[in-house]
């Protein structure tokens, strides 16, 4: 079910007039209008579940939260007024913990115990505001600052105010007050050299530019597609880079880091066509080997460091032993794997610091184009699978479930390696 709050500028300068007659406040009411419009299209949108934030403070901000119906969402966006500061980051804040009020007792950040990307609870923050000075009591700011503290239990836990399935994507009105004779750029919706931009690019989301209505319709547009299931990685490549291929070009490495390197994007996490909610085996391991005797847990980044060697392997798979499979979102990535057109190899990822003794850690999954060469997919698989896979295998195939004491012997050793929590070890 996907939560979508709306975060509307009620600073005084929303009530400057454009060219068209109307206040900016006027047109961020009408934008928010227009995309639960746009979104109603989609049968999907049946689930969704609306919230309105304001700048005023905290609480007299939250509008419409997770009790209000529809009807008050609609009567409190009718009612908004422009007559407060820009506070912009203790806005953010009330928006991140009012989407995180219940996940500490929901348990679905599951904390220690590796991450679920089947866990979640997609929610697209939309921020609209005229990008003005950012403004509060005690005067005016040149950055954009998050109050650290929070009443939140359980907030600690993770490094950032956002959690990986929460992505932030403002509208910025630069629209004229006086009919510009200029032509409109082509091309994409810019973004915008405000504050709020590298927050919204830290979460996964982005700012548009918008200087013209047509502009802000094209970028609605945009935003009811951005409305996917899934969760926020940062891929990172570890080692050299691959070897050219033997029937591809031979082209020269390029120096220095490239845009593949590098992915900060969504895996998609589709839902279960049955039951419409997502179904997964295996987590995404832990930066860190848990220490049972601790009486607290390491905070962990909103979004798992997860790093690719781009070794070529075989893809392994045996029979009866479950994988999870996520789509990529399109980035230079899985451009760079696509064009290598190899679907019948992969790349390994893994976490670092998860494994007990080796700092890369070993490997979950593996990277891999889709046999079609129309995608990639992570694999998500059990922990150090290149070692449990073929005990696995033996054990079906040659000793008919009638494990033999060498068996044994290797089965121990590699539980020896594996993060408590793949064996059910509540550590919490």
């Amino acid at each position: 079910m996907p939560v979508l709050l709306f975060l509307v500028d009620t600073s005084a300068s929303m009530n400057q007039r454009t060219h068209l007659g109307t206040t900016y406040l006027d047109i961020a009411k009408g934008a928010v209008e227009t995309f639960m419009k746009l979104r109603s299209r989609d049968p999907a949108s049946r689930g969704d579940r609306y919230m309105l934030v304001s700048f005023e403070e905290t609480p007299l901000g939250i509008k419409a939260g997770w009790k209000e119906n529809h009807a008050t969402f609609m009567m409190e966006l009718k009612n908004l007024q422009a007559v407060g500061l820009s506070t912009v980051g203790q806005a953010l804040r009330t928006s991140f913990d009012l989407l995180n009020l219940n996940r500490l007792v929901s348990g679905i950040d599951n904390y220690g115990q590796g991450r679920n990307p089947f866990f979640l609870e997609p929610s697209v923050i939309i921020a609209i505001t005229d990008g003005g000075k950012l403004t509060s009591s005690s005067g005016v700011q040149d950055e954009l600052h998050l109050p650290l503290t929070t009443p939140l239990p359980g907030s600690e836990l993770t490094k950032e105010p956002f959690r990986w399935d929460q992505r932030l994507f403002a509208l910025v009105l630069r629209i004229s007050g006086h009919a510009s004779v200029e032509a409109e750029p082509l091309g994409g919706v810019p973004s915008d050299d405000s504050a709020i931009t590298p927050m919204c690019e830290v979460t996964g989301g982005r700012s548009y530019s918008v200087f013209s209505q047509r502009m802000l319709n094209q970028c609605l547009e945009s935003l009811v597609q951005k409305v996917q299931s899934g969760v926020v990685i940062n891929f990172e490549k570890t080692g050299p880079d691959p070897a050219p291929l033997e029937d591809g070009p031979a082209e020269p490495p390029k120096p220095g880091p490239q845009p593949w390197h590098c992915s900060h994007r969504l895996i998609y996490v589709r839902p279960n066509p049955k039951t419409g909610v997502p179904v997964g085996h295996w987590p995404i391991p832990e930066a860190f080997w848990p220490d049972q005797n601790s009486p607290t847990l390491p905070p962990r980044s909103a979004h798992p460091h997860v790093r690719f060697s781009c070794v070529d392997t075989e893809p392994m798979v045996v029979d009866k032993v479950p994988f999870d499979k996520y789509e990529l979102e399109p980035s230079p990535l899985t451009q760079y794997i696509l064009e290598r057109k190899s679907p019948h190899t992969c790349w390994q990822v893994f976490v670092c610091n998860s494994a007990k003794y080796s700092d890369l850690g070993q490997p979950f999954g593996y990277l891999k184009a889709s046999t079609a060469l129309t995608c990639v997919n992570l694999f998500v698989m059990p922990y150090d699978y290149p070692v449990l896979l073929p005990l696995l295998d033996d054990l079906c195939k040659v000793h008919k479930f009638k494990p033999t004491m060498k068996w044994r012997q290797s089965f121990e050793n590699y539980l020896k390696t594996l993060p408590p929590y793949y064996i059910g070890v509540n550590i919490v």
